[in-house]
């Protein structure tokens, strides 16, 4: 079988990078314009500021107002958004491929021409303080939220992504200009498209849409952030249950490991057939949601364990997590668990593939990170190659219990948790 795919690449004389994937069998066209810098460029007193850039863009522009945006999307059955991450602020659209003038159109001048009006950015402030206040109020959320900041303690990669209800009111018109200004230049971006397209028509018109748009150098972020093994217990007696984030510094996401890394994120708690599943909901019926996810970034990483259970039991989970880093570190996979750990990752890998809105954030991120395309059969090639041996040494390399870090949040009535009992 060969995934081969029609992926071509061109540098414009402003520095933007231009990639397109071809897929004639699709009526539409999926765009991003990918920021390659996120909220971890930040300085603490402007902690937010991507993300209410990334709103703001919305708002209106020159020639459109945000009600003009929003109808012509919906006139042509299209699909806009936006999202803000630690490392990129992406803006991406999908229309059917008769419809990728207009839809083109309306993101260009959106991402090249934003007005930022003083009344738009007070009613926009109001809207992001609300989405604050939805992740306080989501438990689940919130327990991330509070295990970040204190894994990587005053460094930006440790900052909520929205900001905090302090710095988001200070943000001003002149703030948001600047940043703006700063961070969408040709150096500091990468277009992306994938679907129903020619590239070498795509490439004169994207020339001429953002011809307008300054060069510049890729930015850079601070140093890697050193990761603390701390243990924060936050009372919140609203919540029923207690929330368990329990994880370790991890590979960077362009680590030589990362396959090894991958396949033991999986066999730890990426399913259910995941040790965690099945040990802590399937045999003792502990927690509704347990599962294990690793964060990899430029030049660092978690993996963490995720539990909700209630207050009686929340020790023993966590006493459960630590046995499962132990049996890994010491007995290496069987074959059965090892081929199904593969066979889970390869589909999840070959199925993500699926959509061209998947296959165009693909072509942008390993553009960003890597540098270069490494195709599917590469990357099932390196997933087949990894064996029980590398896993067991990837375990013992992670699961160092000085540097595990737990935060419990919830009604935690008497829960203690020290150190001591962090072995594995």
């Amino acid at each position: 079988m060969t995934t081969e795919r029609n992926l071509r690449r061109t540098i414009l004389p402003n520095g933007l990078i231009l990639l397109t994937e071809r897929m004639e069998y699709m009526r539409s066209v999926a765009m991003g314009v990918w920021i390659k810098s996120g909220s971890r460029c930040e300085a603490a007193e402007t902690n937010g500021i991507s993300h209410f850039v990334e709103h703001m863009l919305f708002k209106g522009t020159r020639s459109r107002t945000a009600q003009h945006i929003a109808r012509e999307m919906d006139s042509i059955g299209g699909n806009l958004d936006a999202f803000t991450g630690k490392e990129t602020i992406c803006f991406n659209v999908k229309s059917l491929a008769e419809h990728v003038p207009i839809a083109l159109d309306v993101l260009a001048d959106l991402v090249l021409n934003p007005v930022f009006d003083l009344p738009d950015i007070e009613r926009e402030r109001g809207v992001i303080l609300e989405e604050i206040k939805i992740d306080e109020d989501n438990p689940d959320v919130l327990v991330h939220e509070l295990f970040t900041q204190a894994f990587w303690k005053d460094h930006p990669l440790g900052w909520p992504i929205l900001g905090t209800t302090a710095t988001v009111a200070g943000l001003n018109k002149r703030s948001l200009v600047d940043y703006h200004s700063d961070r969408f230049h040709g150096g500091n971006m990468i277009f992306a498209a994938a679907g129903n397209l020619d590239h070498d028509d795509f490439a004169e018109t994207i020339a001429v849409k953002f011809s307008t748009l300054a060069g510049g150098a890729t930015l850079h972020e601070l140093p890697a952030p050193k990761a603390e093994a701390r243990i924060v217990q936050r009372n919140k007696k609203s919540l029923e249950q207690v929330q368990i984030c329990l994880g370790l510094p991890a590979p960077p996401i362009t680590d030589e490991s990362r396959y090894a890394t991958l396949i033991l994120n999986t066999v730890l708690g990426g399913g259910m057939s995941s040790r965690l599943f099945q040990t802590i909901r399937e045999e003792r019926g502990m927690a509704y949601s347990i599962y294990s996810d690793l964060s990899p970034y430029r030049d660092t990483g978690t993996l963490c364990v995720y539990a909700g259970t209630s207050a009686g039991k929340a020790l023993e989970v966590v006493d459960l997590i630590l046995d499962e880093f132990r049996k890994l570190k010491q007995e290496p996979l069987s074959v059965e668990e090892l081929t199904r750990a593969k066979d889970q990752v390869k589909g999840n890998i070959l199925m993500g593939l699926e959509s061209s809105n998947a296959r165009m954030a693909n072509l942008a991120r390993q553009e960003m990170y890597f540098h270069e395309f490494i195709t599917v059969d590469e990357i099932i090639a390196r997933i087949n190659e990894v064996s029980a041996a590398q896993v067991q040494t990837m375990a013992q390399r992670l699961f160092d219990p000085a540097h595990i870090a737990v935060t419990l949040l919830g009604r935690l009535d008497g829960v203690k948790l020290k150190r001591e009992r962090l072995v594995c």
